[in-house]
């Protein structure tokens, strides 16, 4: 009961910040433009095969904008990382913590009913975009998805919000580690550029490093610096979740390299079930709800053990 106060009080919040309305219209309009002039593509190119066609709209770019799949991945951190990096330190600037903790409201209910907010803020975005994008497809493409179509974009669904509520949490835990927003904020923003332009290269100077390679090199000795590149990228939450919506997107994915398609040219490309897509993935799967789940749980830690000063 007393985590539901907080729950609804928080969502009212986040729903009327002007940062968030701005970010979300933002992301709405490039991912929609993008998702629109794929849809032309394909109406004015039709592919031969029309099997799992709407799922393309994710995945494929056109007008030299990329796909919506690499906007959320590269941008829609950002959303997480908004709603998140003064959820605690900006009440403890206002002095508002002691009050609410003086009411019956435990510390657990506050920190809880913060992130579920936050949690559920995110799902009604990502939702509200996912359904437009059916909506565009629908006029682009004049016919409905299949129900193999529904359950992938579903499963999708579900990928991007634990991908978002990742960085939620990261946000929360900066959010109590600083005492100032700004502090917070660019903590944030440093780790999102580190994951997503930073990382490529150094997976790449460390591939370089463990396994050379030239250009006459066999294909042997380059599927091994692309094993030793994608094992490193693989820390990242970027890479867990593109590789994930990938097998989840594109049913054809056996989650085989371009060097390793080349060593195996008979590999088969029919599409997958959905439940052996997810078999592929199952390990990026598993880490990026692991790294969310111990994201919040050290915040959860350390705003337990804080001091909390009345004023």
């Amino acid at each position: 009961m007393r985590m539901r106060v907080v729950f609804w009080k928080e969502l009212a919040d986040l729903f009327g910040s002007k940062r968030f309305i701005i970010l979300f219209f933002l992301i709405l309009i490039v991912a929609g433009a993008a998702v629109y002039l794929a849809g032309q593509s394909l109406q004015e190119n039709p592919p031969l095969d029309t099997s799992y066609v709407y799922l393309r709209l994710f995945t494929q770019g056109a007008g030299g904008l990329p796909s919506f799949l690499s906007f959320l991945s590269f941008f829609g951190p950002l959303l997480g990382i908004l709603l998140g990096f003064d959820a605690v330190n900006s009440e403890f600037s206002r002095g508002t913590v002691s009050r609410v903790l003086a009411q019956p409201i435990y510390r657990d209910s506050w920190i809880n009913g913060k992130f579920l907010a936050g949690l559920a803020t995110l799902a009604l975005a990502l939702a509200g975009i996912i359904l437009i994008i059916f909506g565009l497809g629908l006029y682009a493409l004049g016919f409905p998805p299949d129900g193999g179509e529904l359950a992938r974009m579903f499963t999708f669904f579900l990928l991007g919000l634990v991908y978002l509520g990742f960085w939620l949490a990261l946000g929360i835990l900066f959010s109590i580690l600083f005492r100032q927003a700004a502090s917070s904020a660019l903590a944030g923003i440093a780790v999102w550029l580190f994951f997503t332009l930073f990382f490529y290269m150094a997976a790449g100077l460390i591939a370089d490093q463990l396994a050379p390679v030239a250009l006459d090199s066999p294909p042997q000795e380059w599927a091994r610096h692309e094993a030793i590149r994608d094992m490193v990228l693989r820390f990242s939450p970027v890479t867990l979740f593109e590789e994930a919506t990938r097998a989840v997107l594109m049913p054809t994915y056996r989650g085989l390299g371009i060097v390793q398609a080349l060593l195996q040219p008979n590999v088969p490309t029919n599409p997958l079930p959905l439940g052996q897509s997810l078999l592929i993935v199952w390990p990026q799967l598993v880490s990026l709800v692991a790294l969310t789940a111990v994201c919040f749980g050290i915040s959860y830690v350390l705003f337990m053990r804080r001091e909390v000063r009345a004023i």
